[in-house]
């Protein structure tokens, strides 16, 4: 018989309420042994919590969540208790100490829910994401995904194939029927074209869901002492990088994870730009550029009144900022294309960020779609749309093989949301979990 298993599912202790989750077939002997009773399905009810002994150990709300109506698909029962580390050991030990029950492994609830139908693997990885999330835009990509938007629309996909297929094959088996029309394929293979724009257009979106949810990278860069680390230090409201007079201060790239407009940010200080013989300033320097090249956006930093500096020819997409504008007397009216900014009284500041925003919001534009956002939907959806090609473009072989193709892009489609061939990815999926998830 399968394990029983549990967990404390809430915040590490102390705290005002803790969660401790149990899920499989004694739970119904746990919840007699624990509380006295099964509670009706549903329902919240306040019990003493006790030993196998007797022991009253707290007391609390207890949950029962019969299967397969619950995230596991199993009985499932939660004990709502103090959030003392007292109270979580004796209630974790008491049930350690029942027959077959065991503490879960990280995601052990998750893949049983998997396990039982509960979910599919897009859903338990925007789960993840949704645990994980730290900005507004994550939260709503995650959420989505968890809801099943990729689920439906890969399942829509994976059956516009198999209907494909079914026609072919109908075509084969019956082309003598009066009722199996010849140019039924005819029909198929229209729609197989539209297929493969549908998936390429969704792959094109692919770098907007990594932005959201990896994080959009901004890199600072130009001479030194044009303000870039006052800059990351304003922007964090901590000390992160150090701020002195004395030129290449910074010699290593310093990240900051910021969220600005609900967007994750990786904000990048760097080493000055310029000519130097000191071998690790050099190193410093090559560091730059290469965070500058890989950036989503680059902010060139230059001082006011500071002496002329040409940027490399780095990416397209770059800000222009102009430091230190407090030393002017009157408002700053621009020099170019250049944002003016002063971290001393935070003039400018505003603005800068808004224009960001603004260039956040053309690199992610709609969180609201259902969008790839992991490596392997990107390479699974990739051999999908390269297998309907080859059914497509086959012309002179068999139509049996162009079948076949298109049984590989099924497949394909089916290892995203786990319906063939994932077991080697199971414990790579589950094991980003949490223990009592």
């Amino acid at each position: 018989m399968r394990d029983t298993i549990f967990a404390l599912s809430s915040g590490n202790p102390p705290a005002g309420v803790a969660i401790v989750r149990i899920s499989g077939p004694g739970v119904r002997f746990g919840l007699e042994i624990l509380v006295g009773h099964v509670p009706t399905a549903r329902m919240a009810t306040f019990c003493d919590i006790k030993d196998k002994n007797q022991l009253r150990l707290d007391r609390g709300l207890v949950l029962f969540f019969a299967a397969p109506n619950s995230f596991t698909g199993e009985d499932v029962a939660e004990l709502h208790i103090h959030g003392s580390r007292a109270s979580v050991s004796a209630v974790l030990l008491a049930l350690n100490d029942l027959d077959g029950f065991r503490l879960a492994e990280p995601g052990e609830f998750t893949r049983r829910a998997f396990e039982n139908g509960k979910l599919d693997l897009t859903e338990i990885e925007g789960l993840s994401d949704l645990i994980r999330a730290e900005t507004e835009s994550q939260r709503r990509q995650a959420l989505l995904q968890a809801d099943g938007a990729l689920r439906i629309l890969y399942e829509g996909w994976a059956q516009r194939l198999t209907h494909a297929r079914a026609m072919i094959e109908a075509e084969l088996d019956f082309s003598d029927e009066d009722d199996i029309p010849g140019s039924v394929s005819d029909h198929v293979w229209k729609d197989m074209d539209l297929l493969s724009f549908e998936i390429r257009q969704h792959l094109d979106s692919a770098s907007a869901a990594e932005i959201v949810r990896e994080g959009y990278r901004i890199a600072l860069i130009g001479p030194p002492n044009a303000g870039k680390s006052s800059l990351l230090n304003y922007l964090s409201k901590r000390d992160v990088a150090i701020v002195s007079d004395v030129p290449g201060t910074t010699r290593d790239v310093v990240e900051v994870r910021l969220d600005i407009a609900g967007y994750l940010v990786i904000v990048q200080d760097t080493a000055g730009l310029r000519e130097s013989t000191d071998q690790i300033e050099i190193e410093g320097i090559r560091r730059s550029l290469v965070a500058a090249e890989d950036a989503d956006l680059v902010l060139g930093l230059r001082e006011l009144d500071g002496p002329e500096y040409e940027f490399p020819a780095i990416g397209n997409q770059r800000i222009g900022i102009t430091t230190k504008i407090d030393r002017l007397d009157a408002p700053f009216t621009g020099d170019g294309d250049s944002v003016g900014i002063s971290t001393k009284t935070g003039a400018g500041i505003e603005g800068l960020l808004e224009n960001i925003a603004n260039r956040l919001g053309e690199l992610a534009p709609n969180v609201a779609l259902g969008l790839p956002t992991r490596a392997r939907h990107v390479d699974l959806l990739g051999k999908c749309v390269a297998s309907i090609e080859d059914a497509r473009t086959s012309k002179l072989v068999p139509i049996e093989v162009r079948s076949e193709f298109l049984r590989q892009a099924a497949n394909s489609i089916g290892m995203i949301t786990g319906v063939v061939d994932v077991e080697d990815l199971l414990g790579v999926i589950f094991s980003e979990f949490c223990v009592g998830k």
